[in-house]
């Protein structure tokens, strides 16, 4: 379990760090025939850092936590 919480723990702490992510799609914008024209179109997925907080807090508690073996 304590593998599982510091995991839990690196995860929360990138989350806070990295607030966001952007990425691309590739969009048709003419096809006439042989002419083909395309554009990257941006797309962001953004979240706060209060996620990472509260996933270190869950990753802390999973460490905490005695296991039962």
């Amino acid at each position: 379990m304590k593998k599982a919480g510091i995991s839990i723990i690196i995860l929360g702490l990138l989350l806070t760090i990295f607030t966001a992510f952007k990425f691309f799609t590739r969009e048709n914008v003419v096809d006439i025939g042989k002419v083909h024209i395309t554009r990257n179109k941006p797309h962001y997925l953004a979240w706060s850092p209060l996620l990472g907080v509260a996933v270190m807090v869950i990753g802390g508690i999973v460490v905490l936590v005695p296991s039962k073996n």
